[in-house]
């Protein structure tokens, strides 16, 4: 997801009160509230909910809020002046305190509910209650939701406090976590990938929570300990945030036969998602059934997208569920999320995910939740047998078309006009032997190198004899190819535009937020700037720090090689 609205043709928001007047709260308005949920939003207690979209929920504020940075790369997209950052109730909204919310905004926040399917496996035993009534955002709340420029954007903060779905725990994100968030939605924008989008990032100076974390140096698989932590609120943007597991909720409660008016609130959440995120590509004028089979071959090829897109730049979502699966087509829940640096197609960094979530299984979890997304919309369609048939057919086309699209993709990264099976094998079996990093690597190869001697930076373990061998006659193969398709020039600055130099490198991101717990944020701020032009090389300081391979002493680091939820 990306805005990419042009500002320039209307003045910049300058100070709250200007911003106020962009609210336009749609999901309030046309969906419904919990029956039973307070109208001032005081509701913060575990409890189960079994009907409506939403519950009004009421932030709880950090207490002594520092700024410590926004997107600027967003602020200009939606409009807005970054002199909001020095406004005192711009900061006070967006670090928990929306007692300062002016007309026409909502004096309370949202958070909503959804089911939970783990590899297509449905679960209700993360609900307290063993339902799947008490499973939602726990601890990410929106507050706003307006029109920039035109475009329709919501607002959420990610640790803003309890809510019924907070299942006993504090509704809090800790610094650690909020600073993850907060880094990596504005690189996956500069790398060209559809996501959620970080607006700014607070931490509190009084509030400490405790985290099962990794002691310094820790080589154990899961946390060896409990640390103090600094509570930190970071607001994420997108066009919604519904979620797979949202519609998968509201389709369980139409098969269970929960309450008399869960059909009518399924085709609410439906109609919802369509207009907030494929307005302008359902028409609205032919029947619902017609509009729910658009929609899902629309989403299939934004899913698809989006999946080969994470292959591309080496990104692992972690875990994959369809609670975090958003149906705009955009990542969606920077958690245990990690980048491939010593190339493994098993790589997963998140200690829970297992083998199913990791990076080569990508494609099958979301063949699997895009099998949960047309199972929930199957209730629209029943009385329509034609439609079902269409919604099936799109349902069991993913697989091919993902496949048509990894292909694709993998052709490009290598300067290929054509997908050569036998070429692109060999370079993964290449790859994986010869202990590469997969970043460097393929940036490498986009400088069109004639021999290996221009590789061995991209390796982890000297290449030995035989290695050598093979990788000079794969080298050799791959530069004919080239050759016979078209200018050599051209080729090399289509895969620098695919390839980027810079990467997510953990054990990087672990100095910007350690330094941070000391309350010195330079480094955020240097990799926000790294991160923001991922495909261009930068002055030879910079390109010395940050693009090189991972140091020995990180492998397997509890905390940067492997983590369990960050928190």
């Amino acid at each position: 997801m990306s805005t990419k609205s042009d500002s320039s043709k209307g003045k910049l928001i300058k100070n709250f009160s200007e911003f106020s007047q962009l609210s336009d709260y749609s999901f309030l308005n046309y969906l419904k509230a919990d029956p039973k949920s307070t109208k001032d939003g005081n509701d913060h207690k575990p409890r189960s909910v079994y009907s409506g979209h939403f519950v009004p929920v009421v932030p709880t504020a950090i207490p002594e809020p520092e700024y410590i940075s926004h997107s600027k790369n967003l602020f200009k997209e939606l409009g807005l002046s970054s002199d909001l950052t020095n406004d005192k109730n711009f900061c006070r909204f967006f670090s928990g305190d929306i007692s300062v919310a002016d007309y026409p905004m909502s004096p309370f926040g949202w958070a909503t509910g959804y089911a939970l399917s783990i590899y297509g496996t449905e679960y209700t035993q993360q609900c307290p209650f063993g339902t799947g009534n008490g499973y939602g955002d726990g601890r990410a709340i929106s507050v706003f939701e307006g029109l920039f420029n035109g475009i329709r954007m919501e607002m959420q903060l990610k640790g803003g406090g309890p809510t019924p779905y907070c299942r006993g725990a504090d509704g809090r994100a800790v610094l650690r976590s909020s600073i993850r968030e907060f880094l990596a939605q504005e690189f996956m924008d500069a790398l060209g990938i559809p996501t959620s989008r970080s607006l700014t990032l607070f931490v509190s100076k009084s509030e400490i929570v405790k985290r099962p974390w990794y002691s310094k140096g820790s080589k154990y698989f899961e946390p060896d300990t409990i640390t103090d932590n600094q509570a930190a609120i970071t607001t994420r943007v997108a066009p919604s945030f519904i979620r797979v597991g949202q519609l998968e909720l509201f389709a369980r409660r139409v098969r269970n036969n929960a309450h008399d008016d869960a059909l009518n609130e399924l085709k609410m959440i439906v109609q919802h998602l369509m207009d907030r995120n494929y307005k302008d590509e359902i028409e609205s004028e032919i029947s619902l059934e017609s509009k729910v089979v658009k929609l899902a071959s629309l989403y299939r090829s934004r899913l698809i997208s989006l999946v080969a897109n994470w292959m591309r730049v080496g990104y692992c979502q972690g875990n994959f569920n369809s609670d975090n699966c958003a149906v705009g087509g955009y990542t969606l829940d920077y958690g245990p999320f990690g980048f491939c640096e010593l190339f493994d197609p098993r790589f997963q960094p998140w200690t829970g995910g297992g083998e199913h979530f990791s990076f080569f299984n990508q494609p099958s979890a979301a063949e699997i939740n895009f099998k949960t997304f047309c199972s929930s919309l199957t209730p629209l369609l029943s009385e329509s047998k034609q439609d079902k048939e269409k919604l099936d057919q799109i349902e069991k086309d993913f697989s091919e078309l993902m496949n048509m699209e990894l292909k694709k993709m993998w052709a490009k990264k290598l300067g290929l006009e054509h997908y050569n099976e036998t070429l692109i094998n060999e370079f993964f079996n290449l790859m994986f032997i010869s202990k590469a990093d997969y970043t460097i690597l393929f940036r490498k190869l986009s400088e069109m190198p004639y021999n290996l001697d221009s590789l061995k930076d991209s390796f982890y373990l000297p290449i030995n004899n035989d290695l050598n061998n093979r990788w000079e006659a794969w080298l050799k193969n791959w530069q004919l190819t080239l050759k016979k398709e078209a200018n050599i020039n051209e080729k090399s600055e289509s895969m620098k535009s695919l390839n980027p130099v810079y990467t997510w490198r953990e054990w990087m991101i672990v100095s910007a937020y350690e330094e941070a717990e000391k309350g010195n944020y330079n480094k955020i701020k240097e990799l926000q700037a790294v991160f923001s032009n991922p495909y261009r090389e930068q002055p030879s300081e910079v390109d010395q720090k940050y693009n090189r391979l991972k140091p020995r002493q990180y492998f397997n680091y509890g905390g940067v090689s492997h983590y369990s939820c960050s928190s």
